[in-house]
């Protein structure tokens, strides 16, 4: 038997506000696979800049997924968690094959931007039903994503 949520926010902003987080889910895991990915392929004379650049980034996109699918659960919805789920749900394209460095940064770019706007569209949602731990989420995403697309944008320009 389960307990009813009784939180302050009704149940259909509840799901409102983790469909959005749902699709930042499974954009941020998509793009730590991507991340991770271009690290462990990446080449060049820029190699061990974007190596690391790349571990960093892939390391905090790790503990945001978690963050993420925990604010899901809090709200009372299953947090999507199968390649079959993210893929149905993420706006950022897979990696097919390996691409030189400059293009493997040009692409983090859009999947950092493209997180970003994830996060940004799950807003309203969640600031309609007053719902600030779920707000301060979703700012924090915005300004990581929104720095890193710079610094990533910095490495080409």
């Amino acid at each position: 038997m389960s307990m009813e949520i009784n939180i302050g926010i009704n149940e259909q902003d509840r799901q409102e506000i983790t469909k959005g987080l749902s699709k930042l889910l499974a954009d941020s895991y998509t793009l730590y696979l991507k991340t991770h990915n271009y690290h462990w392929n990446v080449t060049g004379p820029q190699f061990n800049t974007l190596h690391q650049m790349f571990e960093g980034q892939y390391t905090e996109l790790a503990l945001a997924v978690d963050e993420i699918a925990e604010r899901i659960r809090a709200l009372g919805e299953p947090a999507p968690g199968s390649y079959k789920a993210f893929s149905a749900l993420t706006s950022i394209e897979e990696e097919d094959g390996v691409p030189g460095a400059e293009e493997m940064v040009r692409e983090l770019v859009k999947g950092q931007e493209a997180v970003a706007r994830t996060a940004r569209g799950a807003f309203a949602a969640a600031d309609k039903a007053s719902d600030e731990p779920t707000a301060d989420l979703l700012t924090q995403r915005m300004q990581v994503h929104e720095k890193n697309a710079w610094m990533l944008r910095s490495m080409i320009a």
